[in-house]
């Protein structure tokens, strides 16, 4: 898969696709929809999204709500078969178009698009002030097709963001993962911590989860996939999503422990997908107990994943 970012002067092979629009956050099974009704034989399928998200954009301060940074949706989009992803920078000047700038300028002129496909609930140009009928009309006047996918439900509710990350908060990744036809993935580089874990016996892999939402803190059964460096591979885990209170009040990030494995992670970039809720996060008695739980909770998730 090819990344764009930026819609000017690109490639002439990365243009012509039929794509899918949208901020595809998550990738659950709606949006996926929405991809599946932008294959065309024959012709290059493409996503276009935004960095950073639209939200992020207009409202700095809020929480963090994203359930993918770039590279975890870059990496699941590549998987489905995405040939062209327009990762288009949300600035100022995108923010500030009206939507027949928008189709005239990125579009047409910029990706040269065949086909568009877009979910019921799709609104573009500045303010949001345009809906899915009214690409229909521009694309028509631009001489591309557009098709509108119908919102999916599940069980009575409808599939979205907002329903998974509930779901995630509320400590239930199968839920999250039942809607996203995919387990929850957490994504990014292995970074230096405090090494406490491996001055307890149990080595973790620490990631940054800044940015992203929070699922409910604790610790989880994990499957890893380490995507880089020597030790690239599928592995089973342990993983701890949290603030370590027994060390103080730290800034929320995610430890794990990689079952049978020996090696330096530092720099690798790791995959961890969220496979079942075990525990909350909690302050032990000593650094005799939490070793304890610590063996308990990697048994229990062994038995888990190796059902």
């Amino acid at each position: 898969m090819h990344i764009n970012r930026h819609w000017q002067d690109i490639d002439h092979a990365a243009r012509g696709a039929s794509v899918a629009l949208g901020n595809f956050d998550g990738i659950h099974l709606g949006h996926q929809s929405v991809l599946d009704l932008a294959r065309r034989k024959g012709v290059p399928l493409g996503v276009v999204t935004f960095e950073p998200h639209p939200r992020e954009f207009f409202a700095r301060t809020t929480a963090p709500f994203r359930l993918m940074n770039p590279e975890a949706r870059a990496n699941r989009l590549a998987r489905l078969g995405v040939d062209q992803l327009y990762e288009l920078p949300f600035d100022a000047t995108l923010s500030g178009m009206d939507a027949q700038g928008f189709v005239k300028n990125v579009l047409v002129d910029g990706l040269g698009v065949r086909h568009v496909v877009v979910g019921q609930d799709f609104r573009f140009g500045r303010k949001r002030a345009a809906d899915a009928g009214d690409l229909i009309r521009l694309g028509q006047q631009a001489g591309f097709d557009v098709t509108v996918a119908p919102l999916l439900h599940q069980d009575g509710i409808e599939i979205s963001s907002t329903a998974i990350r509930l779901a995630l908060t509320q400590g239930r990744p199968e839920d999250a993962a039942a809607m996203l036809g995919h387990l929850h993935r957490i994504e990014g580089e292995v970074v230096h911590g405090e090494k406490r874990g491996r001055e307890l016996g149990y080595p973790t892999a620490n990631m940054s989860v800044a940015g992203l939402h929070l699922p409910k803190l604790g610790v989880y059964a994990v499957r890893v996939d380490v995507l880089t460096g020597p030790h690239k591979g599928t592995y089973l885990g342990a993983s701890s999503l949290g603030v370590r209170p027994m060390f103080g009040e730290n800034t929320p990030n995610l430890e794990t422990f990689l079952l049978d494995f020996s090696g330096d992670l530092y720099g690798a970039h790791l995959s961890v997908a969220l496979v079942e809720y075990l525990r909350p996060e909690l302050k032990f008695d000593g650094l005799d107990a939490l070793i304890v739980q610590m063996q308990l909770d990697c048994d229990q998730a062994r038995e888990i994943l190796t059902r």
